[in-house]
């Protein structure tokens, strides 16, 4: 058993406990899979990652990413969580205005953004239109009829994610889903607010098979949302989106899209730091 450093944070926040929170464990070699697994599930919270050196050598860190139902590729908010607590533990870019970090889905690039933390979105590996049977599970998971949903696309940036479009943000907020009818889908759904609200959108993300029914605030989500909306002329290309409010929490995502690049943001705060014994 070995004492590593451990801290748990509260991301896409300024407030604490009003965003998503992230458990990282720090120095993480040495870690079996199944040791990783089960702190994630000890843990409980929607994600937990594992710092390690990186095998990229263009790379600053590597990071592992586990929900309590398995491991991801990618994620949003432990990207951000992660960078900030590698930044706070002494890590030291190569590049002083970008860190560069490895996960499953290769090289991810994070940039301070006032102060704010903000990541490069990966590229879309599944886009266009859900299949016809897929929307059908999908609508009545929502318990909507299928004219309630716009529009449902792939947004897959790595978990997987499909994004439907409601009429507005009042929709989004009033949904109870049916986990059970879910199954296996990783589902986003976003609607707009008001002209003049503080934020442009509403986003919610369902991901009962991964043992996180409703995930609090989520990166990977409002990155593929974003690249889809902005790229269908159906968002600005700079905006805020809200998520969290259906459980009690008040996340906000920054989007900007410069050049080729889209990129999500948001503020990190330190909750918990010690010693975690594994």
């Amino acid at each position: 058993m070995t004492e590593r450093r451990f801290s748990q944070l509260d991301v896409f926040t300024t407030v604490p406990l009003r965003g998503n929170p992230l458990a990282v464990v720090h120095d993480a070699q040495g870690l079996t899979d199944a040791q990783m697994a089960d702190m994630a599930r000890w843990t409980n919270l929607s994600e937990t990652t594992f710092l390690l050196p990186p095998d990229d050598p263009e790379a600053d860190y590597r990071v592992r990413i586990f929900t309590p139902g398995g491991e991801l590729p990618f994620a949003g908010h432990p990207t951000l969580g992660s960078c900030h607590a590698w930044l706070a533990a002494g890590g030291v870019p190569r590049d002083p205005g970008v860190v560069v970090q490895q996960c499953g889905v290769g090289r991810v690039r994070v940039r301070r953004d006032g102060d704010r933390l903000a990541f490069a979105a990966p590229a879309l590996r599944r886009t266009g239109p859900v299949e016809p049977t897929l929307r059908a599970q999908a609508v009545a998971a929502l318990g909507l009829a299928d004219d309630q949903v716009l529009r449902l696309e792939w947004v897959d940036n790595g978990p997987g994610w499909m994004g439907a479009l409601l009429a507005d943000a009042a929709t989004v907020l009033a949904l109870r889903p049916d986990f059970a009818a879910m199954r296996g889908l990783k589902l986003g759904v976003v609607g707009p607010h008001p002209a003049g609200a503080e934020c442009q959108f509403e986003v919610r993300a369902f991901v009962p098979g991964l043992g996180v029914p409703e995930d609090p605030v989520t990166g990977s989500l409002n990155a593929g949302l974003a690249q889809w909306l902005i790229g269908a002329g159906l968002a600005p290309e700079a905006y805020v989106a809200a998520q969290g409010a259906a459980l009690g929490r008040a996340g906000r995502v920054h989007v900007q899209r410069e050049g080729a690049d889209v990129w999500i943001g948001g503020a990190v705060c330190d909750v918990v730091s010690g010693i975690v014994r594994l």
